[in-house]
């Protein structure tokens, strides 16, 4: 059952350059690397393996056994694999948790990448899952999720461009209701777009959102100590002339947590937590080295109230 053809695929049938998104590859290469190494029990992604291509998996590989590197622009990649792994495991438990407590009849991932829980997720049996993201990565997620069984209810390809278009026209020619309590998912897209860019994604979300929807979002807050990691990484990616993931997806916005906070609230959105993922990796037996790059990121989760 191939259910990477199956359902709607919603656009404006404009033409893109745009390539699919590279970030998406990294954040699945440290899902797999991560899966079975760390926090069992609690953390678990078999599916990340199954979307990677087989070039994308050597490194993951290397990470997961520990291996010897052979040379610096290896390494480079290594790293990138090896830091995207720990960093997945606490936000990834943290947002599974705060999805098992929603109200899961309609499950919508932002910016879903090559994001699994379709796939991986019993708990989402009964729910519809609208997979929204940009039409270049979501054609490549379909070619790589092909003969993959979804365990949701329903999944629901809805490819939009959060930076050109509305949000709404797309997910109500879908089959979305806005008056039924939904469940939104926004990890690891915040970053990548502008201020203004997030705060009228964020309106949006509330316009269609039923009071009780749950909202959670990943969003990354100022740190200097990661903005220079980011920058060394980079440049030593071009002196080694190997592949930049970051190179067409540069951060253009950091948040505090009261700017999220205040964001969420003038929208509706009533903030039921937010944590850094060095504080959502407590007890997980992580490596301590992760200290300093896992404090930037953070997960919040927040109620839309009623009568707002």
């Amino acid at each position: 059952m191939p259910p990477a053809d199956d359902g709607p695929v919603r656009h404006d049938g404009w033409m893109t350059d745009r390539a699919a998104s590279r970030t998406a590859v990294l954040v699945c290469q440290g899902r797999a690397a991560a899966d079975g190494r760390y926090a069992a029990g609690r953390f678990a992604d078999p599916v990340a393996w199954d979307l990677l291509d087989p070039a994308e998996r050597g490194v993951v590989e290397l990470v997961r056994d520990d291996g010897a590197v052979p040379g610096p622009g290896e390494r480079i990649a290594y790293e990138l694999v090896r830091r995207a792994a720990v960093g997945m495991v606490p936000r990834t438990i943290a947002i599974d948790e705060a999805v098992r407590s929603g109200p899961n009849a309609q499950v919508v991932i932002l910016g879903a990448g090559l994001d699994g829980r379709a796939w991986r997720m019993p708990e989402l049996a009964g729910s519809v899952v609208f997979e929204v993201d940009h039409p270049a990565s979501q054609s490549d997620k379909r070619r790589r999720a092909t003969g993959l069984g979804a365990t949701t209810g329903a999944q629901v390809w809805v490819a939009a461009d959060l930076e050109r278009e509305r949000l709404e026209p797309a997910l109500r020619a879908a089959g979305f209701d806005p008056d039924s309590a939904s469940t939104w998912v926004w990890e690891g897209v915040v970053p990548y777009l502008r201020a203004d860019d997030v705060r009228a994604a964020v309106g949006q979300i509330s316009d269609l959102s039923a009071p009780g929807s749950r909202l959670v979002v990943n969003y990354q807050a100022r740190s200097l100590p990661t903005s220079v990691m980011r920058r060394t990484m980079r440049v030593a990616l071009r002196l080694s002339r190997q592949p930049d993931p970051m190179a067409g997806e540069p951060w253009r916005s950091l948040w505090r947590p009261y700017g999220i906070r205040d964001l969420l609230q003038d929208n509706g959105f009533d903030l039921v937590s937010d944590a850094d993922l060095w504080e959502l990796s407590t007890g997980l037996e992580l490596p301590a080295w992760a200290n300093t790059s896992l404090r930037n990121g953070h997960v919040a989760v927040a109620t839309r109230r009623h009568g707002a």
